[in-house]
């Protein structure tokens, strides 16, 4: 029983102690509650603090920046397309007193920043047309002659996707200056058609790429058809000039052949009158002795042999 009491001694001590000190990490804000109320100024500067045991408690908030991500939300624009719209922001507790008192913890702070930034949102798409949403800058004009057949340049924009963010951005900072966060950034997270809008910029995207290959198809077909005329002309003047080369090899060849025909047809009537001129011969030499006596006409196959024999 004696060491009991320093005992429990002990262990109030130290109980007593350990409710008097806390610490603060880099990341972290406190405040201290006395009786469920505030007291002092929201602690910042990291390290080991004291407060009153068991009366004073901590509360802990975050020095760091945290995340808001908002759900995609159908919206009207000012050229009435609806459009899905999916943002996110990124935002801080600047005075952790004023959090507490206006907000009480992140959960809070999240539905009220579903309220402040959608509403923000929704005005600001209400407030331009799908091409200012979409666009954050302008394209250099492509010259019209330069221009496939059939499209447009893009109209200019005003103002541009960037100047909305600083518009939602703006407009929701002056909203949240009394409740203790400061908003650092929103963005758009993704932006699309809704689903008829959307079937219907396919169709249109699919109309204008089919016309844009039924173009090409044409001029491929034409380039074809350029291409098998000249082949057909080509072939053609080949041809000709090989009938006209061939024609002109048979020409000359045909007269080789016939001044041949004509030498040989010289030489074989030469020598049938030579052959005929000899049996002719022979027959007066055993028809006629030395005692007879031969009359020839001028016209005789004889007499014309003699003549002819005597030029030679």
């Amino acid at each position: 029983m004696k060491y009991l009491l320093p005992l429990i001694l002990g262990i109030i001590v130290l109980s007593v102690l350990g409710n008097s000190f806390y610490v603060v990490r880099e990341y972290e804000q406190v405040i201290i509650t006395q009786f469920g109320k505030p007291v002092g100024d929201p602690v910042a500067t990291p390290g080991l603090k004291m407060k009153i045991p068991f009366i004073q408690k901590t509360l802990r908030f975050e020095k760091r920046f945290l995340e808001w991500d908002g759900k995609p939300n159908q919206l009207p624009t000012k050229d009435k397309r609806f459009i899905w719209v999916n943002t996110y922001a990124r935002w801080k507790i600047s005075d952790p007193l004023l959090f507490l008192q206006r907000l009480r913890d992140e959960r809070g702070a999240q539905t009220r920043l579903d309220d402040i930034l959608d509403g923000e949102t929704r005005n600001a798409i209400a407030n331009y047309n799908v091409m200012e949403i979409v666009r954050s800058t302008n394209r250099d004009p492509i010259p019209d002659d330069l221009l496939p057949e059939g499209d447009v340049n893009l109209e200019e924009i005003q103002n541009g996707r960037g100047q909305i963010h600083k518009e939602i951005l703006r407009t929701a900072q002056s909203r949240t200056l009394d409740l203790g966060i400061e908003i650092l950034d929103i963005q758009f997270k993704r932006i699309n058609y809704v689903d008829e809008v959307q079937r219907k910029v396919y169709e249109r995207m699919i109309a204008e790429r089919q016309r844009i290959a039924d173009r090409f198809r044409s001029e491929g077909e034409g380039e074809a058809s350029r291409i098998r005329g000249e082949k057909d002309r080509e072939l053609l003047r080949i041809q000709s000039g090989a009938y006209r080369t061939a024609q002109g090899i048979k020409g000359k060849a045909d007269a080789e052949a016939i001044a041949i025909y004509a030498e040989a047809y010289d030489r074989s009537a030469q020598s049938r009158s030579f052959f005929e001129f000899l049996k002719s011969m022979e027959a007066y030499e055993l028809a006629i002795d030395k005692e007879s006596s031969l009359i020839l006409s001028t016209k005789g196959d004889f007499y014309r042999f003699l003549k002819s024999s005597e030029g030679k």
